[in-house]
């Protein structure tokens, strides 16, 4: 079938048009709207450019009222890509129903829009699209390049690739398409896709601020949409199902056949695995369950009985889940989702309770709409959607139900579940098969700027239940093509995108290679995966700065508060978890690791459920609790980073164990996460158990206990277990049952077979490498900037600001680090004391002391009240716990401080912290430790070592931040020296975490320990080395 595009050439009114050369015919500008009708009629007529004088505007209504629903009128001439035209024409006055805009090139790289078409040097516009695309592509950003240039270097990268025509067709088509949108693919412009900035802005009671903000964020008709128009319009003429299917098949995707993408690693069931409880993951598991069961069924799907008609029971949640937003509903999906997981991974039955009855309520809902549509608001968002007009990503949050439905089937059985996703399913493949029919896939392709989650991700993992081609069609209109056509060119062009935006359209392009097998969403997730993790990643393994990424290799200038959303990152696992499947390469077993460490585990407030963060700060001196959104609240946030931290801490188990079938099976095991695995096809139970990492013993320790069930005689299988990068091959030992195994180099994977025999142990001493990382920018005056790794875990000093490192030469930046002893955390003392009805401690303020409010553990008002004593006189090491010093010397040390001690300059001068290598004489760091002067059990005094009879004083009926002096006097009645002198001996509210070292700094030394294990602490990532 063949598409015309006819150009009529009319240079002068209608009344002087001749028909043939020798002007024997003239007609009327009737006649010649009459003869494009009867041309319409007789031909396949798609689009007519410039059918009359530019300045005839009654005949183009006319034929435009005519024949305007059938044929495209562009009206070139007619508008001279002119907004003073345009904008009349097209909106107003309805004279064509397209417009066209010319570019003129003038031998520079960035084209110009002509105020006048038909300037000279004018290019056709696909060749100018692509030729300009392709200077991006090729050419530097600091110069200029000519199009005959561009074309040259178009021609070399064919050559050299020895692209066939089928693939140099696809790179065109998805460079034409990426640059179509001229990269507006993201919410709508820059700023109105940050999910951050669209919550204040939607939501804010500043009026004025929003429309100001809002006004031109709108996603209507541009020059691009005008460039795209110009694509000939030939899908979807007809409405019918075969035609539908036409387009399916015109999309070049497969044939339907499932799982032909390869043989990949076999996902194990979470319902196998179980977590040793008493680890940090057990841990982190179950504060997350404890938060799953706090919630309110009622209160969570308050807004979807309010959207169906049904009554409402209770108060509604706040946050984003308040009734007003248009986001709500999304934490819904993820709560169905994280519930189904978290009872694959516990079986608790009070939470399979809890979970049907929200799948239950929601099916009621479902019913009652009748139409198969299910969300918290209603389906007004999507006419809006559709339209391009501003709205919050509607299918996002369609994207987080129908996962959670499904993993309600797929976790834990629930059939009803997998009914409403399907019903769901086929609602949107109506809706978005009548946008395609009544306007062009062109314009679904721009609705997609919105941000719409996983769609394709959730749809492909449908398919792959149903077999339904409709699932998978409707998948497929989900893979992004503009971004993901600049994956597929290799080019590092993601700077400036929304990153959780994108990133779940990357995870669904990796389903498409698993289901169909079409390599080329193979080499899109690869490459995507490196350009992330060589440009754009910290040191955390996350990404992202304020929800976008920034230039590749440019990192050192975007440390600050709102660094790595927590959310990219689960997303990012979900990717690295695709690629180690298909490759069993050790990078994405690394990374995943790291990324779980850094980035998941350290985003709990502690055991405290339902106290996550949003961001995770980055620059010197940055606190979780210290960002735009800090730490959330239980009932009031639901962001969402809350409901991809719920299905985090629900899944823990899920990337440990990796099964390859066949005959003699074989076990990856690329986590090393204590736990237990029932594995079935193997007919082994595994118990994985993990000796604590120390900062002072560097060796990883772990043991896996083998018991076989019952196995036919002579069956082996095959255990391989990752030796990470991080390890140093030196020193790295491994035995089976005390039978020495030969380690292979870090990066691979120890493999072991055989016939298992109830009791059989592996076990592996790996030493840990401590080292240095350099943040990932190529600019000379940053490749100081630093960070300490030991092993997977990434150090944070304890620092408000500070990040110089003392080196004396490149190779001794690791010789400044020491670890911290075991017994030291014995050593650590907080002294308090009651004035009025306020405990108050004595803390170090800015260097001076002072007495404050008794704090918060895990702050850093609890840091500066917490202090080492160290013996004066003798050796620490014989200091097993503080009682034992007292009557003797000691100093006190601040914690995050070492090498620091407290000292005093004489009788009524405040106390201080200071440098002992400052010491001039006349200070004294010195203190017995003695029985309180009050006489009470508990508590100590501390008199000065030089001045008898001098002791640290705090003052009477004294208020938060009163100074901390040495008083020799007892002008006050003796009781309230005695009182002021005594302090109560506790243990420190801080504690050295078993992975501490200390740093030596150009001005002060630092406390480095995991940033996982901090909660509102100050800590600097990156030093300056």
């Amino acid at each position: 079938m063949f598409y015309h595009h006819l150009v009529i050439v009319v240079s002068s009114p209608c009344e002087r048009v001749n028909l043939n050369n020798d002007s024997s015919q003239k007609i009327s500008c009737d006649q010649l709207k009459d003869l494009y009708n009867s041309y319409v009629s007789e031909y396949q007529i798609v689009s007519i450019e410039d059918p009359f004088d530019q300045d005839d505007w009654e005949h183009y209504a006319k034929l435009t009222d005519e024949i305007g629903a059938q044929v495209q009128i562009v009206g070139d001439d007619l508008l001279v890509t002119n907004p003073m035209r345009v904008g009349p024409s097209m909106d107003k006055f309805n004279k064509c129903n397209d417009k066209i805009v010319k570019l003129t090139v003038q031998n520079s790289k960035k084209p110009k829009v002509d105020v006048e078409s038909g300037s000279q040097n004018d290019d056709p516009i696909p060749i100018v699209i692509i030729s300009e695309a392709l200077a991006n592509f090729f050419g530097s950003d600091e110069r200029e390049i000519s199009q005959a240039e561009v074309l040259r270097q178009i021609w070399e990268y064919i050559k050299v690739h020895q692209l066939k025509v089928l693939e140099l067709a696809l790179l065109l088509f998805l460079l034409f398409m990426c640059v179509l949108s001229d990269k507006v693919c993201t919410n709508g412009g820059v700023s109105i896709s940050s999910h951050t900035f669209r919550y204040e802005m939607l939501y804010s009671k500043n009026e004025s601020r929003k429309e100001e903000n809002l006004a031109h964020l709108h996603l209507i008709p541009s020059d691009d949409y005008a460039w795209s128009k110009l694509i000939p319009r030939k899908m979807l003429r007809e409405e019918d199902e075969f035609s539908w299917n036409m387009m399916y098949r015109k999309m070049k995707i497969s044939d339907g056949t499932r799982g032909i993408g390869g043989s990949f690693l076999k996902e194990v069931s979470l319902n196998d695995v179980r977590l040793d409880l008493d680890s940090v993951y057990g841990q982190a598991q179950q504060t997350n369950l404890e938060y799953l069961l706090m919630l309110d069924v009622d209160r969570l799907v308050w807004s979807f009985r309010k959207t169906a008609g049904l009554d409402t029971l209770g108060e509604p949640y706040g946050g984003w889940e308040a009734p007003d937003v248009e986001l709500r509903g999304h934490f819904v999906g993820h709560y169905m989702s994280a519930s189904a997981k978290m009872w694959a991974s516990t079986h608790n039955d009070d939470l399979i309770e809890k979970m049907s009855s929200v799948v239950s309520i929601l099916s009621h809902c479902q019913r009652k709409i009748g139409t198969g549509y299910l969300s918290a608001f209603p389906s007004e968002q999507f006419d809006r959607f559709e339209s391009l007009q501003e709205v919050w990503a509607p299918y996002y949050t369609i994207h987080k139900i129908l996962a959670g439905l499904l993993d309600q089937y797929m976790f834990a059985g629930n059939v009803q579940a997998l009914n409403m996703m399907t019903w769901m399913a086929n609602y949107f493949y109506n809706r978005v098969q009548n946008v395609i029919s009544r306007y062009t896939i062109e314009r679904h392709w721009l609705s997609l700027n919105e941000e719409t989650g996983g769609m394709n991700d959730v749809l492909y993992q449908l398919y792959s239940v149903t077999g339904d081609q409709k699932h998978l069609l409707l998948a497929h209109l989900f893979d992004k093509p503009c971004f993901l056509g600049l994956l597929a060119l290799k080019a590092d062009d993601i700077s400036g995108f929304h990153s959780n935006t994108h990133i779940p359209i990357v995870i669904g392009s990796q389903l498409r290679y698993e289901i169909t097998g079409d390599p080329l969403y193979k080499e899109i997730g690869i490459f995507f995966m490196d350009i992330v993790n060589s440009s754009h990643s910290y040191a955390t393994g996350g990404t992202s700065v304020g929800e976008f990424w920034s230039d590749p290799k440019r990192l050192a200038s975007t440390l600050e508060t709102e660094n790595e959303e927590s959310c990219t990152t689960y997303n990012m696992l979900k990717v690295s978890r695709h690629l180690f499947r298909w490759t069993k390469e050790m990078a994405y077993a690394d990374y995943y690791e790291r990324a779980l460490t850094n980035g998941v585990l350290g985003i709990q407030r502690g055991n405290d459920p339902g106290v996550m963060i949003y961001m995770l700060p980055l620059h010197p001196g940055g606190s979780k609790a210290r960002s735009y959104h800090g730490w959330g609240t239980k009932f009031n946030s639901f962001w969402c980073c809350y409901g991809t931290g719920i299905e985090s801490f629900s899944k823990l188990g899920d990337s440990i164990y990796f099964e390859e079938e066949g005959k003699d099976p074989g076990l990856y095991i690329i986590q090393y996460i204590p736990s237990s695995f029932d594995w079935k096809s193997g007919q082994i139970l595994l118990i994985l158990s993990v000796e604590p990492v120390v900062s002072w013993d560097h060796r990883f320790q772990l043991t896996l206990t083998i018991f076989p069930k019952k196995q036919k005689e002579g069956t082996s299988s095959t255990l391989n277990l990752r030796i990470p990068s991080w390890a140093y091959s030196t020193g790295a030992k491994a035995f089976l049952n005390y039978q020495y195994l030969s380690v292979p180099e870090p990066g691979n994977f120890l493999s072991v077979t055989r016939c298992w025999i109830s009791g059989d142990k592996i076990t592996l001493e790996l030493p840990m490498s401590l080292r240095t990382e350099a943040i990932k920018d190529d600019r000379p005056e940053y490749s100081s900037l630093q960070a300490f790794l030991y092993g997977p875990y990434l150090l944070a000093g304890l620092s408000t600001g500070d990040w110089d490192i003392k080196t004396e030469s490149p190779t001794s930046i690791l010789d400044s680090l020491s670890p911290v002893p075991a017994d030291y955390s014995s050593h650590l003392i907080t002294l308090a004391q009651e004035s009025g009805n306020t405990t108050f401690v004595l803390t170090n303020s800015d260097r001076l002391i002072k007495m404050e409010k008794f704090p918060e553990s895990g702050t850093d008002s609890a840091v500066r009240a917490t202090f080492r004593v160290i013996l004066k006189d003798t050796v620490s090491e014989n200091l097993c716990v503080v009682k034992d010093a007292m009557g003797n010397l000691v100093m006190l040390e601040p914690f995050d401080f070492p090498g620091m001690l407290m000292l005093h300059h004489g009788d009524g001068e405040d106390l201080e912290v200071s440098d002992p290598s400052s010491y001039d004489g006349n200070q004294s760091y010195g203190f017995h430790l003695v029985a309180g002067l009050n006489g009470k059990d508990g508590t100590v005094s501390l008199q000065s070592e030089k001045q008898q009879g001098c002791y640290i004083y705090s003052g009477v009926d004294y208020g938060s931040g009163a100074s901390v002096k040495l008083n020799c006097s007892s002008g006050f009645s003796d009781a309230g020296f005695k009182q002021a002198t005594s302090f109560m001996l506790k243990d420190g509210i801080s504690k050295y975490h078993p992975i501490s070292f200390v740093a030596k700094g150009a001005k002060r030394n630092f406390l480095l320990a995991p940033l996982l294990s901090l909660r509102d602490e100050s800590y600097t990532v990156y030093f300056n080395t």
